[in-house]
């Protein structure tokens, strides 16, 4: 099998009042509104209501590793935003990606990071320890090792130790795979390293390829259009990492179609209405 990540983590329509989370038939993920609301606010900008409601769920869920976790997915986002990482134009035009400056973490929200993942780990591991096949550990596992995988190489700019990460939360995600075939966000930890590498400008890509990456790219599109299609927590995501195959394909139909159900679900996120008008 593949090693592969993502590149990150979440989800796309919720409950709480603010819309209604589909979520894949028979899928053994816990399903919480509360998860799916703060989720919604990260992706829609809205960083301290979304620790609000992480800070909430790990109260009145104490053991459940998915609290911290998410709440490290916030912080990241946090930091993707202030650093402007996940600007289309960065990864839809080599010479972009290669020329932009390293931003400079700021320590108070890394610190916080380490720590929730920290937490994760700790939760987690000690779930596995008894139950090696509990869904949520395994989720909480994979997505805490894409996130330090982010961090790594969008935030450091340190891709070796990024895709070593990469490795250790593919392996996960194949683990909670078999256990749980429809829980189809891990389809993008399987997919990332062989979609990533194929995206990556050269330099950068010969340099993971010697450090034992494949290359794929068909088979990771084929990954993150299932997490796009079937996916809760890390649809949006997938949504716009294939947003970005299609502009660089030059698929503007597919491209814009993508980036509007973006736009729709989270109106208070620019970047999509900024990426539409650029394509005219």
């Amino acid at each position: 099998m593949k090693i592969q990540h993502l590149r990150t983590a979440a989800l796309l329509t919720i409950c709480l009042g603010i819309s209604t989370f589909a979520w894949p038939q028979n899928s053994k993920l816990m399903r919480s509104p509360m998860l799916d609301a703060g989720y919604h606010d990260m992706y829609n900008l809205q960083f301290a209501d979304a620790h609000t409601l992480f800070a909430k769920f790990m109260v009145e869920h104490p053991e459940n590793p998915m609290g911290p976790v998410s709440d490290a997915a916030a912080y990241l986002f946090a930091e993707f935003h202030r650093t402007g990482v996940l600007d289309m134009d960065l990864f839809t035009n080599d010479n972009n990606y290669l020329r932009h400056k390293k931003g400079t973490p700021d320590p108070t929200i890394k610190k916080a990071f380490n720590a929730a993942l920290d937490k994760t780990n700790q939760l987690a591991d000690a779930i596995l320890s008894k139950q090696p096949s509990d869904v949520d550990a395994l989720f909480a596992k994979t997505l805490a090792y894409g996130l330090h995988a982010d961090y790594s190489s969008l935030i450091e700019r340190r891709d070796i130790t990024g895709f070593q990460y990469t490795k250790s939360g593919s392996a996960y995600a194949h683990r909670l795979l078999q256990v749980d075939p429809k829980a189809y966000d891990a389809y993008l930890a399987v997919g990332m390293e062989n979609y990533i590498l194929g995206l990556k400008p050269a330099p950068v890509r010969w340099l993971l390829q010697m450090a034992g990456g494949e290359t794929d790219r068909a088979l990771g599109e084929h990954d993150l259009e299932l997490t796009a299609a079937e996916g809760h927590y890390l649809a949006p995501l997938a949504k716009l990492l294939l947003a970005v195959a299609a502009v660089r394909d030059k698929d503007t139909l597919k491209a814009k179609q993508l980036l509007s159900e973006l736009a729709k679900e989270f109106p208070n996120n620019p970047m999509y209405a900024i990426q539409l008008a650029k394509m005219g």
